[in-house]
């Protein structure tokens, strides 16, 4: 009988992606075949119910294969899922990151596998240690260094499908970045879900900014190092410092600023109000004036009133954010935002609208600026790669792949750079 690989479907976040690929190289090794995976996302109800519609579909593009669905959505609500006949097995977020839950996938033992393997993820105390070397492109490769979240906000699950904060050790961190320079990397992104958070269970305590400073100095030879979504009320003195001295610490930021109004950020449970996002966002970018900013927002949040989002729409600029994530607030069971009074339907989403016209407005002034400038581009293909902001840039003609190029910038279309 012919083998055929397992498929695998990621939803959700780069952490998700990262895992998804990890799961590969799991169920490969166990000799799982003529299986789909389908790692879900719970971050939205709309995350989950686009989850279960994928379920759905590869499920009649696949009868004969065995269904397996795992990831947050799996971790926060087994049920939803044990209970689709389309499914023939759950497995949580700690399962899918052990050899021998997959070993238990394989042909011989799958019809003795427990439908639903989901333990207490708040009992875990260590982050999964399976490594992957070269996850993305073969320009720039995910690290995951932290996984888990300490905080609590009002309006968020994802705790209960990650669990506690639990950090990578920075030595396991630099030897893995080192392994991706050696063959051939020219970027890292540090990755983790509650990123600023790295460092608070290990001995000593070292913050995000140490971690920081270590691969630098430690891996001379790494051109960039990124790192992902960062909450800016928890970055440290040496992150700072990095920001200010370290040119391979590429100029842009993904932070998690959520709402622009102070009585909105406190019903949120945020540790961070309006006036510090700004005073941020104003000291990061004197430190490197090239910094570029991304950010979630959720629109609609509940009690949102008018004033209250015109405060949020008011921080797009005052914060001079240029790559927006806005998240039309959707309720989720089991949060305290759910309770909340919300907002009319039709009004969330006439407020995410302006949010993200708010956004492209803040784009084309970006590419605008960039017009005539020379940008260091790291090539993803032979025709598209990334400034030092993480801004697409187009060539007319073929450029060498995986590799740092120097290109003049002449002009945008859309929302790319043309060089």
């Amino acid at each position: 009988m012919t083998k055929t690989a397992p498929i695998f479907s990621n939803h959700g976040c780069r952490l998700n992606a990262y895992e998804t690929e990890a799961m590969k190289e799991l169920a490969t090794a166990a000799g799982v075949d003529n299986a789909i995976v389908v790692n879900t996302c719970a971050v939205t109800s709309e995350a989950v119910r686009k989850a279960r519609q994928d379920i759905r579909k590869l499920r009649r593009d696949h009868p004969g294969a065995k269904l397996i669905v795992t990831g947050c959505a799996a971790q926060t609500e087994p049920e939803t899922f044990a209970r689709m006949a389309e499914v023939d097995v759950v497995i949580g977020n700690t399962e899918k990151m052990d050899p021998a839950t997959w070993a238990g996938m394989a042909p011989d033992l799958i019809g003795q596998t427990e439908p639903v393997q989901v333990d207490d993820i708040m009992s875990v105390t260590e982050t999964a240690g399976h490594l992957i070397d070269g996850f993305g492109t073969r320009s720039r490769a995910y690290v995951q260094v932290q996984n888990g979240c300490d905080h609590r906000c009002t309006f968020c699950i994802i705790p209960y499908g990650r669990g506690n904060s639990r950090s990578v050790p920075a030595g396991v961190v630099v030897d893995q970045i080192k392994r991706l320079v050696d063959t051939g990397y020219n970027e890292v992104v540090l990755t983790g879900v509650d990123l600023t958070s790295w460092g608070a269970d290990l001995p000593a305590t070292p913050k995000l900014g140490d971690l920081v400073m270590r691969i630098l100095k430690l891996v001379p030879d790494l051109p960039r190092l990124r790192i992902s979504s960062i909450d800016s009320i928890e970055v440290d003195e040496n992150l700072m410092q990095a920001i200010a001295t370290e040119p391979r610490l590429m100029p842009h930021l993904h932070l998690s600023l959520q709402h622009g109004d102070d009585m909105i950020l406190k019903r949120m449970k945020r540790r961070h109000l309006r006036d510090d996002a700004i005073a941020f966002c104003q000291e990061a970018r004197s430190l490197r004036p090239d910094m570029t900013y991304g950010a979630d927002i959720i629109a609609g949040f509940p009690t949102e009133t008018e004033a209250m989002f015109a405060n949020s729409l008011a921080l797009v600029e005052e914060c001079d954010l240029t790559w927006l994530h806005v998240f039309p607030y959707s309720p989720r069971p089991g949060t305290p935002a759910a309770k909340m009074p919300q907002v009319n339907g039709k009004l969330i989403k006439a407020r995410a609208a302006a949010l993200r016209a708010a956004g492209e407005a803040q784009v084309a002034r970006h590419l605008h600026a960039q017009q005539g400038k020379t940008h260091q581009v790291l090539m993803e293909n032979a025709r598209m790669g990334r400034t030092a902001q993480f801004t697409e840039v187009v060539f007319d003609t073929d450029q060498p792949e995986s590799q740092i190029v120097q290109a003049q910038i002449t002009g945008f279309a859309g929302t790319q750079l043309t060089a």
